[in-house]
């Protein structure tokens, strides 16, 4: 459990929380969702916008209810609280969340042009490969890049797979990739350094709507396999791969 942090200034009226970064990913998560809520449920008045990452969350307050030194201390007591729990608590950081989205995917070469490469690469078979994707659920970590790109992990260390060294110059929107030891569905069609698996059909950020995003930090997502007719029927599109 981290037990070193940072409050720094980021602006007029913005603090920002640093957790030490050494320590597992999916811990920092379940701490960070954690402190995000214990912040909304005692700062609703003081806080105006919480922005999360992978080991930070900045915060954003209301300079004409409380000041910089009075909202700090707050927040170390909330962190302390926090980690105090983690330390103590039984449940494991799988546990800690349990909102699991589930998001349907179509794999195919047609739809992930990278899934031969990934294969050879790790002596598998393209099915093996695709299994392997399913086969667990990820955490979301933070989400960045773009509205809606959440970065997921961890994926299975047989698939893990560097980024491209020439990133492509478009995907099409819910392109399902790799990076390392991270997945994600990008949002829109976009430039692209990850390796493309399959398509998913599922709207990752909507402007109008309420929540504009399907998830956030903290959630947990399941991918489930899907055919072409049945990503056809659920609005997906195949783009093209340049």
């Amino acid at each position: 459990m981290p037990t070193d942090i940072n409050i720094e200034v980021a602006g007029e009226n913005a603090l920002i929380i640093y957790f030490e970064q050494r320590q597992d990913k999916l811990e920092i998560a379940a701490i960070i969702v954690l402190t995000q809520q214990l912040i909304r449920d005692n700062l609703s008045k003081e806080v105006i916008d919480l922005i999360p990452s992978y080991s930070s969350i900045l915060i954003v307050f209301d300079r004409f209810v409380i000041n910089y030194h009075q909202l700090k201390e707050k927040l170390k007591t909330i962190v302390a609280k926090v980690i105090n729990t983690q330390s103590h608590s039984t449940e494991s950081t799988s546990e800690l969340n349990k909102k699991i989205i589930e998001l349907p995917v179509y794999y195919s070469l047609e739809s992930g042009p990278d899934l031969a490469k990934i294969a050879a690469q790790a002596n598998l078979t393209i099915e093996q490969v695709i299994e392997l994707h399913q086969s667990q659920r990820y955490q979301v970590f933070t989400i960045g890049f773009a509205p809606g790109f959440a970065y997921l992990g961890n994926v299975d260390a047989r698939i893990a797979t560097s980024r491209l060294t020439t990133p492509r110059h478009q995907v099409p929107k819910g392109s399902v990739g790799i990076a390392n030891n991270q997945t994600a569905v990008y949002p829109s069609n976009s430039p692209a350094g990850w390796n493309i698996i399959g398509l998913c059909p599922t709207e990752m950020f909507t402007v109008n709507a309420s929540p504009a995003m399907p998830i956030t930090i903290g959630d947990t997502v399941q991918f489930n396999g899907i055919s072409k007719a049945e990503f056809l029927a659920l609005g997906g599109v195949i783009g093209s791969f340049s």
